[in-house]
């Protein structure tokens, strides 16, 4: 069963009011979820808001350390306010999804893709402002997991080759994929190379359609060195699905 805010309330009641946190107050016993020899899954709750009306998903490996502390940070604010869960949830998926520069670069490719032109909106901002009903991001392995305490980058080990972490794939990420109103229609924007091995494996499957997923669509880090040439290499094939989709962002 999916682990929630309701199960993690007073261990996050527990800390101290802060913007951030070090990994040394949230890496820690509380919030393990399970480990598995060099891995450590712990708790985060920026995944658990679900918008089952979206016409693009975004896909990421799991949520970095940043992304963890922004949203307990905000849960404990919120917390304090004495807001209910559900609201709280929300917060959390608004201020965590791709914080940072992370969210930047995203919206920058995409912008470059013209997906806000085939969304009908002025640019991919408002994707995680005001047209956020268009959009739902989501990890594959949806808390954060780590190798040795370090942001796990879906490589060392190999996702897709990793029992371990394969099962949150079948068990989470799956079952929100299904709950969605149009699941054999929506875009998938896989974020980088090990994400789009995963959903290439759920389409051999028959679980993924045809011409849902943006082949080539590079990690938006800043860390991704190739980042440019990749989305250089694989502009005009992503560009061709996007525009395909058209029709389908058009539709009620």
């Amino acid at each position: 069963m999916k682990k929630t805010l309701i199960d993690y309330k007073e261990a996050i009641k527990q800390l101290p009011l802060k913007d951030k946190y070090t990994k040394d107050e949230l890496l820690i016993e509380p919030f393990l979820i399970e480990e598995n020899e060099k891995l450590q899954i712990y708790y985060a709750p920026h995944n658990e808001y679900f918008n089952p009306r979206a016409k693009v998903f975004i896909v990421g490996i799991t949520p970095g350390f940043q992304q963890m502390s922004t949203a307990i940070a905000i849960a404990r604010k919120e917390f304090e306010k004495g807001n209910n869960i559900e609201e709280i949830q929300y917060a959390c998926k608004v201020a965590g999804r791709f914080s940072g520069s992370l969210r930047k670069n995203l919206i920058e490719m995409l912008n470059r893709l013209e997906l806000n032109k085939a969304l009908n909106i002025e640019d991919c901002s408002e994707l995680f402002g005001n047209k956020d009903e268009l959009l739902h991001t989501v990890s594959l392995v949806p808390y954060p997991v780590f190798v040795n305490k370090e942001n796990y980058t879906g490589h060392t080990p190999k996702l897709i080759k990793n029992e371990f972490l394969m099962k949150y794939v079948y068990k989470n990420f799956m079952e929100e994929f299904k709950r969605l109103d149009n699941a054999n229609e929506i875009l998938l924007i896989p974020l980088g190379r090990a994400v789009e091995e995963v959903l290439c494996k759920l389409k051999a499957e028959g679980i993924i359609g045809e011409d849902q997923i943006l082949f080539g669509f590079p990690h938006p880090s800043g860390a991704n060195g190739g980042r440019k040439v990749q989305f250089e290499a694989n502009k005009e094939s992503m560009m061709k699905l996007i525009k395909l989709k058209r029709a389908f962002f058009m539709s009620k």
